[in-house]
């Protein structure tokens, strides 16, 4: 059985995109070249960002087509995170609104990755 854990995207600049991400993490990579970066999350998912120049075969597509997706354990959390993203000066796309799925808002990453943070709805918890 295959079980994914570990997410690739691709960047404009490496350098850039690591300090984005190890301030958002709040953790360092736990590897990193001039084109290349690594961070293990807490919940042992690998994520990590590869310059688009040195990628092989070279990727066709742009940023924004999935999603990097947060969770947190309810609006209260959600709103704080905003508040600390936006403080940060980090772009949102959507403003946090309730969905059939949760309260959630999206923001981007220097090279318009999108970020998802939600909140589930009480209905979709397990």
């Amino acid at each position: 059985m295959l079980n994914p854990n570990f997410m690739l995207i691709y960047v404009k600049d490496a350098k850039r995109s690591r300090h984005f991400y190890a301030e958002l993490f709040d953790r360092d990579p736990v590897e990193e070249s001039s084109y290349f970066a690594m961070f293990v999350l807490d919940s042992g998912l690998k994520f990590a960002m590869w310059s688009r120049e040195k990628v092989l075969p070279a990727p066709t597509e742009q940023a924004g087509g999935s999603e990097l997706v947060f969770s947190v354990d309810s609006d209260a959390a959600l709103e704080a995170l905003y508040s600390e993203w936006t403080g940060l000066g980090i772009a949102v796309v959507q403003q946090p609104a309730r969905l059939d799925f949760g309260y959630s808002f999206v923001a981007l990453d220097p090279d318009g990755q999108r970020l998802r943070v939600y909140a589930p709805a009480e209905d979709t918890i397990e």
